[in-house]
């Protein structure tokens, strides 16, 4: 897959099969999309493109709101578009000035004479331009007119619930890991850097990696204690991770930590990626350290018996 950081990079298809949209977490309603791109490209031996904003456009449009948390950063966005066999993807670099083109110029501008669109598959209710007054209604009439033809896919529905990237993100912030899940067609993730801590949970016997998260807008689930696999390098392992305030030793701050299981290696800078499978139970202030040991215990054999079916 080609990554295109500016519309300038970009080389006019002669015959482009185009989405565009956000597509936060390539849901299995965005996966829908692509797989429509995908057949409509073999079928006319065109090329697929996805057109992605970034920054996610509320971040620039409302930058002193700090509720948006992602599901993707980019990097993360263009791997999954790239397991997807998607061809091309164009990064168009969101501003306030972008914010202001008119659907006619994003169709004429953009999808015309930049990308060469023979054909555009969009999502159900999907909008653009300023004050996202353009509309799946526009496009169809637009369309033969600019020589491309629109097809909008129609709500994805899984167990009669609309899926969105705002459900993923609500169950996610609720610890509800098998909605979230079951919406993204895979485990949630989340990588950072392995940065020093306490070393509280070695003196314990449940050495653990702490985890920097250097994006402020990722999303990190609820507090509790989690079975994960922890991806470093080519290797997994299982492992259990905690996030929290670690209320039972009086933490002053949210912290994200891994115990991986049969692992022993000296991993500060490295960076790992949790895959979350399930939620084991939510976070607890104990009464003291040899409780909050005992719990480990547990908590080690609950998450051993989910991650056996992973092995």
């Amino acid at each position: 897959m080609k990554i295109y950081h500016t519309l300038d990079d970009f080389t006019l298809l002669a015959k482009a099969v185009v989405t565009s949209g956000i597509f936060d977490g390539v849901h299995v309603g965005h996966q829908k999309i692509l797989s429509r791109v995908k057949e409509v490209a073999e079928k006319i031996q065109g090329e697929t493109v996805v057109l992605t904003f970034w920054p996610h456009p509320r971040l620039v449009l409302y930058p002193e709101d700090t509720s948006l948390k992602l599901l993707n950063t980019f990097e993360e966005k263009a791997e999954l578009l790239r397991q997807e066999g998607i061809q091309h993807l164009i990064r168009i670099p969101f501003t306030k000035e972008f914010s202001e083109l008119s659907s006619e110029d994003f169709i004429t501008r953009i999808l015309v004479n930049t990308i060469g669109t023979k054909k555009l598959v969009i999502g159900y209710d999907h909008r653009f331009g300023h004050n996202r007054e353009g509309s799946f209604e526009e496009l169809k009439k637009n369309g033969p007119r600019y020589g491309f033809d629109v097809e909008e896919i129609p709500q994805q529905d899984i167990d009669h619930v609309a899926v969105s990237s705002t459900k993923i993100r609500k169950a996610l912030d609720s610890g509800d890991l098998e909605t979230a899940t079951h919406f993204l067609g895979r485990p949630y993730t989340l990588s950072g850097r392995v940065i020093k801590g306490d070393r509280l949970g070695r003196l314990m016997g449940f050495p653990t990696a702490n985890i920097d998260i250097d994006t402020h807008y990722k999303l990190v689930p609820a507090d509790g204690i989690y079975a994960v696999q922890v991806i470093y390098g080519h290797e997994v392992f299982g492992g259990m991770l905690y996030i929290g305030h670690r209320p039972t030793v009086g933490g002053s701050h949210k912290s994200i930590e891994v115990n991986i299981f049969d692992f022993n290696k000296d991993i500060y800078g490295e960076t790992l990626t949790i895959k979350f499978l399930h939620m084991i139970r939510n976070d607890a202030k104990f009464n003291d350290l040899d409780d909050l040991k005992k719990q480990l215990h547990h908590d080690k054999e609950d998450a051993l018996k989910l991650l056996k079916k992973y092995l």
